[in-house]
């Protein structure tokens, strides 16, 4: 099927691919579309309901049938459109949705019986009998659902993702995109073009028009080349804007490897994030069919289309053509056919009085049935005196041309009706910083096109405080623009609307006679609009039907949400970086080597891989290593890396106002040199996080989060100070990579701290909860005087470089002093022994008052969650609230995640008293002890209560104890 032609394909590069395992001819330049055209392959799908034959529709991303998966095992790649898909050689695409085989599909029995098929049927058939849903009705829908398949294995394809900033992101490389990069470009602004097609030049490349005494596609060539030699200018082809988002950022897909055989250490795909201070859209627009009888087989294509195989790919889609259209399309279509060689059978044309200067057969009619089942065959003709049946295999249609504005209302805006051109506009506004020009904009001339490409460049620059020149815009075709509406033809039978999922003019039409009126339950109900091409080439027809059924205005009746993204996206190309380890990155403290080469088993604490704990020679359990570790502290002094606490430094005049908003209790008072113990809660009134916060100086302070939420607090903080109390003079910034920070624990440590200081300290000149700046050896630290064993402890802080020669020194002296180095075990019995709190208590579920805090939430202030969290249903005394446990039955064991029970109560739900949060052996007290959630729970100290573990298979009976079971008025921390 190839002709003679000025296209773009290189005759002088074959390349060899195959297709349902036969193999092909094709060129470079062509797209699996083009090529298979070429080669008189008009089957390429299957529906995904009806098991229907389908065949290539259109030339770009809005293709709602020519889907195909490349590549064999871990790289087989579903779901992609030929029409986008470039060749290379030895491509290997199969067909989808079929089975044994694409052309003896055994599913098209489902056609046979599509009057029990029609909208909503799912609904209506699924519902009884009840049973029949789990063991029938869900695992048959689960089979047929999908069309293509990944295999299931891991991908070890690369993909990345990247940032770009500009001062103008023109999104589209047509005639009014590369006028407008042009004009912003030569102004001096720092521009970024993207075009979803490998060339760039729109739809020029598709058609035979001059440009500037020339033809289109060498002007736009010319204008491509001087962008590209200008320093200013960034140009991506291959690359689809997907979604326009807040604050001018733009998220694009850029196809950087699928069309190169074997792409070595080069990434398949790569999502940016373009910041752009503003944007033009010069998307162009999409063509959309009409819905007539049997519109669905394969030959019967989009008429753009057809000029784009045979301008640009050298292709004919048929032997015999016949065009159909209700505007000047179609006529140029037939032109374009008739210049090419190929036999134009029939030009239809649906307006009333239309006309041809061309030789071919005309008819004043529209087209009212197809015959053929897996190829078109023959398109019947109703006109005034009668249906005539025309033998063709090949029909080009055109209903007209639908701008292609869903990146203007992907933040929630509407579009407006024209009805000069039957179609949805975009209007100024909808994104901000966005402005649309050209086809996307409703202009359907080249001449149009380049004058609004320039005119939004222009005023874009004026935005940008840069001064536009004169654009030189140069001559085009400025013919006007004349459709009569037609979105579908009366009679009998199925017209499809969406290809893909099969939903007929029939279907739309039931939705509103069932009640759906409203586009979005229309398009839920009869799932239009919701396959692969999102309705690209379907939903304004859909709706005007539904707007005829329901007797109602286009306008009136209105569309569905645009949402991003604008074409698929695969996952791997947004998580770039996310597979394996970037998922889950390992991250070690700077004393990680001295740790593993003390012995340490390594345990995750977050992403962070921490010590378990420091086995000793003899010892042949954990146990026995864990409780040595706590004598260390309770007894002489332990040393243990606490750098993985999250460290978020706060600055600026309104630093403590911040923190007085953030937290539940005051920190503007705070003197400097000191640290305070703090709690935040979510807006919700319920713990996020606690934490010690100490003020370095006046407008500085530093503050610590536990290692798990030490993102989210981030997270959160940045939230607070950017959409809550942007009023306040304050910044942020995580250092938690930045500083090593060990705590030094025990009756021993304030005589270890001083072997290192310059300058040694006491009692009185750094108390409890004191901070301050000091140095160890010439080099500068922070001192912290805080414990979370509940012994005299300290920690210190160095910049992380320092921070494997300290933690040695330290676990060394340590030693000398009768004591060691400590891993998490330890850590987490001593502070159960202190009833103190980690997430495995602040869990999401907590409030202040569960944890026996609601001393701290001040009333002089106002707090986020201050209000939430003084709900009656959070202040009941019947509450599970915090108490210690310790065991008194026959089993001596408590294990995390127990549920609580009265002594007499059958252990079933309806009893449940609460939970057991933590445990651990303390070999201070000599007995288990935990930390548990309980009803009433404070009233009810001294009480006996039973442990039950289902899981485990652990019961037992405990005593209701003050959580916090050492050294309960705290003088060993403060002494």
């Amino acid at each position: 099927m190839r002709i003679d032609g000025n296209g773009l394909i290189d005759r002088a590069k074959p390349l060899r691919f195959s297709f349902d395992g036969h193999a092909y001819d094709g060129y470079h330049g062509d797209t699996l579309a083009s090529a298979l055209l070429a080669n008189d392959i008009r089957l390429v799908g299957r529906s995904f309901k009806y098991h229907r034959p389908r065949g290539i529709m259109t030339a770009g991303s809005e293709e709602p049938n020519a889907l195909v998966t490349v590549g064999q095992g871990a790289a087989q790649d579903p779901n992609l459109r030929a029409t986008t898909l470039e060749l290379y050689d030895g491509l290997e695409a199969r067909s989808q949705n079929r089975w044994p085989s694409l052309d003896w599909d055994l599913l098209a029995l489902n056609d046979l019986a599509a009057p029990f098929f029609g909208a909503g049927f799912y609904y209506k058939t699924f519902m009884w009998p009840r049973a029949f849903w789990e063991k029938l009705y869900e695992p048959m829908i689960r089979r047929a659902a999908g069309l293509g398949a990944l295999s299931g294995q891991a991908n070890a394809d690369r993909y990345e993702k990247a940032f770009a900033h500009c001062d103008l992101l023109v999104i589209g490389a047509g005639p009014a995109g590369l006028m407008a990069a042009l004009t912003a470009a030569r102004a001096g602004a720092d521009v970024i073009l993207a075009d979803e097609d490998a060339v760039m030049g729109g739809r020029l490349n598709a058609e035979t028009e001059e440009v500037g005494e020339e033809a289109g596609r060498d002007w736009a060539a010319g204008v491509v080349a001087e962008l590209r030699a200008m320093d200013n200018v960034r140009l991506m082809p291959r690359t689809t804007i997907t979604g326009a988002y807040d604050g001018g950022t733009y998220g694009a897909l850029e196809r950087v490897a699928m069309h190169v055989p074997n792409p070595g250490p080069a990434p398949r795909e790569c999502f940016w994030r373009i910041t752009a201070r503003r944007a033009i859209l010069a998307a162009g627009a999409l063509e959309r069919p009409v819905a007539f009888r049997d519109n669905d087989r394969p030959g019967i294509m989009m008429a753009g289309a057809v000029r784009a195989y045979l301008n640009r790919w050298n292709v004919a889609p048929g032997r015999s053509v016949v065009v159909f259209g209700n505007n000047d399309g179609a006529h140029r279509t037939a032109a374009d056919l008739l210049a090419a060689g190929v036999n134009v059978a029939a030009l239809v044309d649906a307006r009333l009085g239309a006309a041809t200067t061309l030789d071919v057969p005309f008819y004043a009619g529209q087209i009212c049935g197809t015959e053929g089942r897996k190829g078109l065959e023959a398109v019947s003709i109703a006109t005034m005196s009668g249906i005539e049946k025309v033998q063709a295999d090949a029909l080009a249609v055109s209903g007209g041309w639908n701008p292609s504005l869903h990146l203007a209302c992907h933040m929630g805006g509407r579009p407006d009706w024209a009805p000069g051109i039957a179609a949805f506009v975009p209007r100024p506004g909808m994104v901000p910083g966005l402005a649309a020009a050209g086809a996307a904009n409703g202009a359907f001339s080249t001449a149009r096109c380049l004058a609004e490409g320039a005119g939004a460049a222009q005023a874009a620059l004026a935005d940008l405080g840069l001064k536009p020149g004169q654009p030189d815009i140069p001559r085009a075709e400025d013919g006007a623009y004349d459709i009569t509406p037609l979105w579908s033809v009366p009679g009998k039978g199925r017209a499809w609307l969406d290809f893909q999922n099969d939903v007929t003019v029939k279907d739309v039409n039931l939705a509103a006679r069932e009640a759906y009126r409203s586009v979005e339950h229309m398009k839920r109900y009869t799932t239009q609009g919701m396959a692969p091409d999102q309705g690209k080439n379907s939903n304004v027809n859909a709706l005007a039907v539904l707007a005829d059924a329901t007797g109602r205005t286009i306008p009136e009746t209105g569309t569905t949400t645009y949402r991003p993204p604008y074409v698929p996206v695969s996952i791997a190309a947004m998580g770039a970086g996310a597979q394996g380890k970037g998922f889950a990155p390992e991250r070690f403290t700077t004393s990680h080597k001295a740790s593993v080469a003390a012995g340490a088993p390594m345990i995750e604490a977050g992403l962070w891989y921490r010590p378990s704990y420091f086995p000793a020679p003899g010892e042949t359990t954990w146990r026995q290593s864990c409780d040595r570790e706590v004598g260390f502290v309770r007894g002489a002094v332990g040393i243990c890396d606490v750098s993985t606490l999250g460290k978020i430094d706060i600055q600026g005049p309104d630093a403590g106002a911040f923190l007085d908003f953030v937290y539940t209790n005051m920190f503007s008072t705070l003197k400097v040199g000191r640290t305070r113990y703090g709690l935040m809660l979510r807006e919700d009134g319920h713990v996020l996080d606690d934490g010690t916060t100490a003020r370095l100086g006046e407008n500085h302070y530093l503050m610590t989060t536990t290692t798990a939420a030490a993102g989210l607090v981030m997270r959160h903080l940045e939230f607070v100070r950017q959409g809550l109390r942007p009023d306040l003079d304050v910044q942020l910034v995580s250092v938690t990579e930045q500083w090593a920070q060990f705590a030094v624990a025990g009756p021993k440590s304030r005589e270890l701290v001083n072997g290192l200081l310059d300058t040694p300290i006491d009692n009185e000149g750094f108390p409890f909860m004191g901070c301050g700046a000091v140095t160890l050896g010439g080099i500068d630290a922070r001192l912290f005087r805080i414990s979370f064993s509940g012994e005299h402890a300290y920690e210190i802080a160095v910049p992380a470089r320092y921070g494997d020669s300290l933690f040695r020194t330290l676990k060394t002296r340590a030693e000398a002093l009768g004591g060691g180095a400590y891993g998490m075990e330890a850590l987490n019995v001593l502070r159960i022994e202190k009833g103190f709190i980690t997430h495995a208590e602040i869990h999401g579920r907590t409030t202040a008052f569960d944890i026996g805090m609601q001393g701290m939430m001040s009333r002089k202030k106002d707090f986020i969650g201050k209000t939430a969290s003084q709900r009656p249903g959070l202040m009941e005394e019947s509450r599970e609230r915090l108490v210690g446990l310790k065991p008194t039955g026959d089993v001596r064991q408590l294990t995390a995640g127990a549920h609580l029970f009265n002594a007499d109560d059958p252990a079933i739900r309806e009893n449940d008293q609460g939970y057991v949060t933590s445990v651990g052996f303390s070999p201070t007290l000599g007995h288990y002890i935990g930390l548990g959630f309980l009803k009433h729970g404070p009233e009810r100290i001294g009480e006996t209560i039973r442990m039950v573990d289902h899981l485990r298979g652990v019961e037992t009976t405990c005593e209701v104890c003050n959580p916090v079971f050492f050294d309960p008025e705290g003088g060993r921390a403060r002494g």
